[in-house]
């Protein structure tokens, strides 16, 4: 594995560079990833909408989507009247209108000021999990994954894949899975919770694979708490160890740093 430099694009203020085939564009601050990566998506769109009907895209939440969101929605040139939207995880047990639901989050954030064809939402406070595993799949697999958004976790996790839980070859696309103390306590700190025993334990989460099946994949990872995250995804083996570094294995998923979360580099 190596990390192979190729250009400063003129003007732009942005390096970009490849660990094995996933791409990687560095910028120098949150806020310019933020309109660096809605630009990217706000272009990619247009040209999915150009050679097709209807495109289908499932969002990330969580603080390093805040100012991407509102760059893409601000951007405007996207017609979503003709987008169905999907997100990645929720938590088990919460209801849509909990503080740090996702439906919650994604909902005020982007199906409000857009209005898309359609946003299918997890339902978190589901009687039947494992049904609810089943019917968004079926949901997931009805048409091609046109592009899915991503964070990444502090111990290296993708949506809800956790170490402890990722498989590479996972034979589901939705799933289960129990959180670890370090994912629970980092929704404390990031103020969605009041304390670890109001975290729920368990979560839904779309699997790596399903994850990998988009057409593409981008992965913000902005400030100085993600940089050793960063480091052993692009450093360290191809291991769950680090569920993020499966993306090195995916030509089609571009990863946006800033020089805080690149600085471990």
């Amino acid at each position: 594995m190596s990390l192979k430099a190729n250009t400063i694009q003129p003007g732009a203020a942005r390096e970009t560079f490849q660990t094995d085939v996933l791409s990687v564009r560095l910028c120098h601050s949150s806020s310019e990833l933020a309109q660096d990566a809605a630009l990217f998506v706000r272009n990619y769109l247009q040209d999915i909408l150009s050679q097709q009907q209807n495109a289908s895209v499932v969002l990330a939440t969580g603080n390093s989507q805040i100012q991407f969101l509102d760059a893409l929605i601000a951007l405007g040139g996207v017609d979503w009247s003709r987008i169905s939207l999907f997100h990645l995880d929720e938590y088990l047990g919460i209801d849509a209108d909990h503080p740090a639901s996702f439906r919650r989050y994604l909902r005020e954030r982007v199906e409000y000021r857009v209005k898309p064809d359609k946003f299918h939402y997890l339902e978190g406070d589901t009687l039947e999990p494992l049904a609810e595993c089943d019917r968004y799949t079926q949901l997931l697999l009805a048409q091609p994954i046109d592009l899915c958004c991503l964070g990444l976790g502090k111990n290296g996790h993708l949506a809800f894949n956790e170490p402890s839980v990722a498989e590479f070859n996972d034979p589901e696309r939705v799933k289960l899975v129990k959180l670890d103390k370090e994912t629970r306590l980092a929704q404390v700190d990031g103020g969605h919770f009041p304390n670890l025993e109001a975290v729920p334990q368990y979560a839904f989460t779309l699997t790596i694979p399903m994850i990998c099946a988009a057409k593409k994949i981008l992965c913000l990872a902005p400030a100085k708490h993600k940089a050793l995250a960063v480091k052993t995804m692009l450093l360290g083996a191809l291991s769950t160890d680090c569920p993020a570094s499966v993306l090195r294995t995916q030509a089609q998923a571009t990863l946006f740093l800033d020089a805080d979360s690149a600085s471990l580099l």
